[in-house]
């Protein structure tokens, strides 16, 4: 995509409780409110991320490599409505996703190794993916589901989710499985919370942010799934 430039946004994550996430949610009230596509307050999300030959998604963010990037497949509640193929990059605290927008019939092509629809994709995160798995060998290697509490506050543009129930899949890959056997990676008691913004954090919400000993630097969903399920099976 000649002279495009990806917009960098700000990304903050920290293991909270509940009782913090209450406390949050209090001060926060007034300025945010629910994103428009939370239901009853909320969603359910479920990503099949995968990585190379190598694992190098999962090596780098144990690394701590500042520019590194992973695939996934995401939908919302065990529904086909929506599904999304993304690419998420990070450099130090900025991320940048690219995404696009798959059928069914595309995705059952992509789960049964058949990529070649997406060179004819305008996307370009279509193409990046189809190369990365020809040449890089990319395969699936786990699913990540929770619960997500997702607002939105339209100054700095600013997004606040609290993510519960983080749990990765057992020896499946099959997304659209509604009983599909997970495992919980966390605490019972603990969330996770993200801040992604723009522009500027307003100063209400810097107010309200979680003590710095709080902040969720040193792993990832997807690592913590990885290494749930890796235990389980003795991967």
């Amino acid at each position: 995509m000649s002279g495009f430039k990806p917009r960098f946004r700000h990304e903050l994550k920290y293991l909270i409780n509940e009782a913090d996430a209450l406390a949050i949610k209090s001060r926060l009230s007034p300025f945010v409110s629910h994103d428009k596509n939370a239901v009853d307050g909320g969603y359910m999300l479920r990503s099949l991320y995968y990585d190379d030959l190598w694992d190098t998604a999962y090596a780098e963010k144990l690394m701590g490599v500042s520019l590194r990037k992973k695939y996934r497949i995401r939908i919302y509640n065990c529904s086909d409505n929506t599904i999304k193929l993304e690419c998420k990059q990070k450099q130090e605290s900025y991320i940048y996703k690219r995404s696009a927008i798959l059928t069914r019939a595309e995705y059952d092509s992509i789960k049964n190794g058949d990529c070649a629809f997406l060179l004819v994709r305008k996307e370009d995160v279509c193409r990046d993916f189809y190369l990365e798995f020809m040449q890089r060998v990319l395969r699936p290697r786990c699913i990540v589901d929770y619960e997500r509490e997702p607002f939105v506050m339209p100054t700095g543009d600013v997004r606040i989710t609290f993510d519960r129930n983080v749990r990765s899949a057992l020896l499946s890959e099959d997304i659209f499985d509604k009983e599909l056997p997970t495992i919980r990676v966390l605490e019972p008691s603990k969330l996770v919370m993200e801040v992604k913004y723009t522009e500027f954090l307003p100063q209400i919400i810097r107010e309200v942010l979680p003590p710095s000993g709080s902040e969720f630097t040193a792993v990832s969903k997807y690592v913590l799934c990885r290494d749930a399920v890796n235990y389980r099976t003795a991967y």
